[in-house]
């Protein structure tokens, strides 16, 4: 249940108590692709990033995807608004979706920006 280090800590006859850090709950370099585009500002809310992505306007690695669909660093997302196509190269995944202080610049590249004319009607 405990990991080696922890087994010797609460052995030693002299411990009365000690602080176990569970080793096994690390920063995931992944996370959900609706809380990435929602963290990273690309859209204003989580349940735009869910209907886009049922709708077939966002594709990550050339493949369309479901908002549970995990993104890491390396992915290519290419969202389709409904005036511009927009490539993003992920950089860096937030570690939570609360609170997140650091700027989208720091999350994603842009490394295409294409605009859609408007058709007169």
């Amino acid at each position: 249940m405990f990991p080696e280090t922890a087994r010797s800590l609460l052995a030693h006859p002299a411990a009365r108590f000690a602080i176990v850090k569970h080793l096994y709950l690390r920063y995931n370099p992944v996370v959900r692709l609706d809380l990435f585009l929602k963290t990273s500002r690309l859209v204003k809310r989580r349940t735009v990033a869910q209907e886009m992505c049922g709708a077939g306007r966002v594709l990550v690695n050339g493949q369309q995807a479901k908002p549970a669909k995990e993104v890491g660093p390396g992915d290519i997302l290419r969202l389709t608004y409904s005036t511009r196509i927009i490539d993003i190269e992920v950089l860096d995944v937030p570690a939570s979706s609360k609170n997140v202080k650091s700027p989208p610049e720091e999350l994603y590249r842009v490394t295409s920006d294409q605009r859609i004319p408007r058709e007169e009607v």
